[in-house]
């Protein structure tokens, strides 16, 4: 188990943690929360041993296996699967012994040095690192591409997959989801929850929390609380002790009376029924995190639109995509979709099928290929581009960019544009005293979020266009992001990997993909379902590919019987003979693989009793030294179960080919 014992941390002058106690036990899932600065990125340096305490006692096993996602931009030349194989420290330790054993010549030492590479899964290396490549998002095409070949964002997947093919005892993540889009989340969740060691992760994706973690450990005034659950059980914990504490919130009661007038006043009309009904949700959530958001660091609110055109905007027969040298790529065709006013639409998708390329159309960044886009009189948008931040002036100060943005577009009615006005308008968004005089080149991803948010929020749009607004910002600012939207009276547009969001704030959703867009008819479990078929199906496709590209020597004779069992009338003697030959060809090939699975079903039920065995001993009091062994049982047994599912799996496959 990790224990700290009144353990005191320092950055600098900077104490950011004091006499902190806490343990966290073998094969737990923990969520590590606090506000940025809290210490949490410190705690981290502890545990991987970059960093030691200043006072008190921290201890961790001494045989512990750690694995952790590195934080550097990786250069090589080094294919996909290779560059992620060698996460694998095992077994380059195994393949440096046997090559030190076969210089050598030394017969015995080699035998030992194969025998531990078949146990440390040498033979089923290659397809596990694949599926971790594949599971994160990229092409079965791509696989033995180079590294380098690859932008930044995909690069930071392959270090993240370099780190889940790592074996490990305890697994830190550092905000692993920041470089994912929604269906690469849901496959990492997957995979974690099927994770046997102990993991620490750090995220600002509070659904992602509350999917992967069953302890939440919290840094507050430089102090560890441990609460039992995932971030939602904390939160409600946390708001019920802040409730206890603070005698009213005056802001987040203001808010919730602006919604309930809203509701109050509109959920008799048909035309605005969806409306009301998603500011029912976002009060509901708001009463139940009032407490932490009185907290939190600030809140923001979008001002009225000074017009509703409706439709907002209407697109007719159009082709989407860019024009490279003359050439045009579509990337979705014949779009015919309309936006109305106080619409909010998520848009769902795969990466690369055309979320971005549909909103900077919107966003008149690009243009259509073909087909018309008619905009709404007084179309007023708001755009939050992923590549937002590196738009920004990195010389310039906040303040210098809100007085070019006044100058470009000029002032609202009731905007004033003094430079008082400004600072004071910026000071809103936490821009407050020597802040809006220091140049943005230096200041956070989140603090740049919240200049953009400003920015955006100073324009006084009708239709907001968010393209993954959430990547920078930290669990307090998500909740105020989702609080302003959601009293916002204009129209959303939001694509996200950030789900508390899309469910706070969508009515309805686009789904594209395919080189189409169309309405998704369901909720976002109905997506995260969706997407794990859509998978399996390009799983299944890759591996049928495999399949006949290198056939194995058990399915070679089966297609080869497949190539010439085919019906046919009018069938003659030697063909009938022939049939019945190619039937017991059939069954000799069977009866290997039934005995085979019926074999590992036995041996499956006997590990599946082991395994819940060894968890009711692990549930029940027992000494430190009996927990660190019951745990490595465990994990033992968890290894041989997963193992054995998939060989019941290749074996049932090949099976179901000769039926």
């Amino acid at each position: 188990m990790i224990q700290l014992k009144n353990v005191t941390l320092r950055r600098s002058a900077k104490v950011l943690l004091d006499a902190a106690s806490v343990t966290l036990n073998p094969g737990e899932k923990v969520g590590l929360v606090g506000r940025n600065g809290a210490g949490k990125s410190t705690l981290f340096a502890l545990f991987n041993g970059t960093l030691h305490e200043d006072a008190g006692d921290f201890s961790i096993p001494k045989q512990w296996r750690l694995a952790q996602v590195a934080q550097d931009m990786p250069e090589t030349e080094e294919s996909a699967t290779d560059f992620v194989l060698g996460g694998d420290t095992r077994l380059a330790e195994l393949r440096a012994v046997l090559h030190a054993a076969e210089a050598s010549e030394d017969g015995m030492a080699m035998a030992h040095a194969h025998v531990d590479l078949a146990d440390a899964g040498e033979h089923d290396a290659v397809p596990r690192a694949q599926s971790l490549i594949l599971g994160l998002g990229f092409k079965s095409s791509e696989l033995e591409d180079p590294v380098n070949s690859f932008s930044g964002g995909w690069r930071m997947r392959l270090q993240l997959a370099r780190a889940l093919m790592c074996p490990s005892d305890l697994l830190i993540l550092d905000e692993p989801t920041n470089h994912l889009d929604l269906d690469a989340l849901v496959w990492l969740e997957a995979w974690l929850k099927r994770y046997n060691g102990t993991m620490v992760v750090i995220s600002h994706d509070r659904e992602f929390l509350d999917a992967v973690t069953d302890v939440t450990l919290h840094i507050e005034h430089a102090k560890l609380n441990r609460y039992g659950g995932n971030y939602s059980a904390f939160e409600t914990l946390r708001s019920q002790q802040l409730e206890l504490q603070q005698a009213s919130f005056s802001k987040q009661q203001d808010k919730i009376a602006h919604l309930q007038k809203f509701i109050d006043r509109f959920k008799a009309k048909a035309s605005k029924a969806k409306q009301a009904q998603s500011r029912v949700k976002a009060l509901e959530r708001m009463e139940k995190i009032a407490p932490v958001l009185a907290d939190a660091d600030f809140t923001f609110e979008f001002k009225e639109p000074v017009n509703l055109p409706n439709p907002m905007l209407a697109i007719s027969n159009a082709d989407l995509g860019y024009t490279v040298d003359g050439v045009d790529k579509i990337i979705v065709s014949q779009v015919n979709k309309s936006v109305l006013a106080g619409e909010r639409i998520g848009i769902l998708g795969a990466n690369g099928q055309g979320k971005s390329t549909l909103v900077k159309t919107i966003a008149r960044s690009i243009k259509a290929i073909r087909g018309d886009l008619t905009e709404g009189k007084g179309l007023n948008i708001g755009y939050f581009a992923q590549q937002e931040l590196d738009v920004l002036h990195p010389a310039d100060t906040p303040l210098e960019h809100m007085i070019r943005l006044v100058k470009e577009l000029g002032t609202s009615p009731g905007q004033a544009s003094r430079e008082q006005d400004l600072r004071n308008f910026l000071g809103t968004f936490n821009f407050s005293g020597d802040m809006v005089k220091q140049s943005v080149g230096s200041m956070s991803g989140g603090e740049k979020a919240r200049l953009v948010l400003a920015m955006i929020v100073w324009q006084r749009p009708n239709l907001l266009l968010l393209d993954e607004p959430t990547n920078h910002l930290d669990l307090a600012t998500r909740e105020a992001l989702s609080m302003a939207l959601n009293e916002f009276e204009g129209t959303v547009m939001l694509v996200s990997h950030d789900r508390a969001l899309l469910r706070a704030v969508c009515d309805e959703f686009w789904l594209v993909g395919r080189g189409e867009i169309k309405p998704f008819d369901g909720d976002l479990d109905d997506y995260q379902q969706y997407l794990l078929e859509e998978s399996k199906r390009l799983r299944e496709e890759a591996k049928a590919s495999e399949s006949a590209s290198s056939l194995s020597p058990v399915t070679e004779p089966v297609k080869q019987i497949a190539k010439t069992d085919t019906p046919k009338l009018n069938k003659t003697a030697d063909q009938r003979k022939d049939e019945a030959l190619i039937r017991q060809q059939k069954t000799a090939l069977k009866k290997p693989l039934q005995k085979s699975i019926e074999k590992a079903d036995q041996q499956m039920a006997q590990l599946q009793a082991q395994k819940i065995a060894l968890e009711s001993q692990l549930s029940s009091p027992i000494t430190p030294t009996e927990i660190a062994e019951t745990g490595k049982q465990l994990k033992a047994v968890n290894t041989e179960l997963e193992n054995l599912e998939a060989q019941w799996m290749a074996w049932s496959e090949e099976l179901e080919k000769l039926v």
